[in-house]
């Protein structure tokens, strides 16, 4: 659709939900714009956007709805569970919620199965979940059984009282033991599946990290996300030249071996031999109960394949 001309600038999301005649509710046009089913003049922008008029804007409305969502026998590795919320522990290959190209075989779809009702108000699109991982990413989330803990939640994760803790393998070394970084990540104009470093349409993007030991080759390290953008370690630790190793989209597969000395290009070689996705896993989750009030931290180990990487990257070392 070609928006006309306006009196004044429109926010993106108000637009959409009341002036360009279509029957969607605000809440429901943010979350299609937070999950970049919306583009404008051909980029992914945010939902605070405004429009002068003249703007050209394509809308992809997800074609499975919550109420159509079929639960789905899917083993599940439950760490915590009580009537009012629980920890899953995701393998990595799944996909949290059903989105274009991915409508079944989700982790929403297994929840729905295991629990019966997850929480709708949070996000009709995902429902149950508190935050994401992506697909290859292995690692513990949250997810709410009602809406009260679900927006309790939320309310946490906004005043940043959630503690979200990784472990990744990257490549080569980097450059202080410790460290913050803060970039702002916004969609890559280049491609809307990715996210970059840029000042232009973005959002504050904070990540903490520390070695825990440094290889020949790489460096694994423990992260705590302060901020929790799409992609974000992915995207800080790659425009830092310090990609996660394993991962495709952001220069941590052939693009790292490419760029290495060839004395050693054999060796980065076997690494990605064991790992065929991102050396990345969510392994610890701090938050409040919003029922109880007690303070739960809940960890979960690599998954096998990381295990291997690691050993083997011991096994180097003596």
């Amino acid at each position: 659709m070609v928006v006309p001309s306006l009196d004044e600038p429109v926010r993106l999301d108000r637009y959409l939900a009341g002036g360009a005649g279509l029957d969607l509710s605000r809440s429901f046009v943010q979350q299609i714009i937070d999950h970049g089913l919306v583009m404008v003049d051909g980029r992914a922008v945010n939902k605070s956007f405004r429009l002068k008029g003249g703007e050209t804007i394509v809308l992809t409305i997800p074609p499975v709805p919550v109420s159509d969502l079929t639960p789905e026998e899917i083993p599940l590795d439950v760490v915590y569970e009580d009537d009012h919320l629980a920890v899953v522990n995701k393998p990595a290959g799944m996909v949290v919620h059903p989105a274009p190209g991915n409508p079944q075989h989700t982790l929403v779809n297994a929840l729905l199965f295991r629990f019966g009702r997850l929480a709708t108000d949070a996000d009709s699109l995902r429902p149950g979940i508190i935050h994401r991982l992506d697909k290859d990413t292995s690692g513990l989330l949250l997810v709410a059984k009602t809406d009260p803990v679900a927006r309790a939640l939320q309310e946490q994760m906004t005043a940043r009282l959630i503690t979200k803790t990784y472990r990744a393998v990257i490549c080569g070394h980097m450059p202080h033991p410790a460290g913050t970084i803060d970039l702002p990540i916004g969609r890559s104009i280049k491609d809307r599946k990715k996210m970059t470093v840029t000042h232009a349409h973005s959002r504050e993007a904070v990540t903490k990290y520390a070695v825990l030991t440094q290889y020949r080759l790489v460096d694994l390290v423990e992260i705590e996300l302060v901020t929790g953008r799409t992609h974000q370690i992915r995207v800080h630790f790659s425009h830092l030249h310090h990609p996660v190793l394993g991962d495709p989209d952001y220069g941590g597969r052939l693009k790292w071996v490419k760029g290495v000395d060839p004395a050693i290009r054999l060796a980065a070689k076997r690494l990605l031999d064991l790992m065929d996705r991102q050396a990345l896993h969510a392994g610890s989750l701090r938050f409040i109960h919003p029922v109880t009030g007690q303070e739960l931290t809940i960890s979960s180990e690599p998954p096998d394949d990381m295990r291997r990487l690691i050993i083997a990257l011991d096994d180097e070392r003596r």
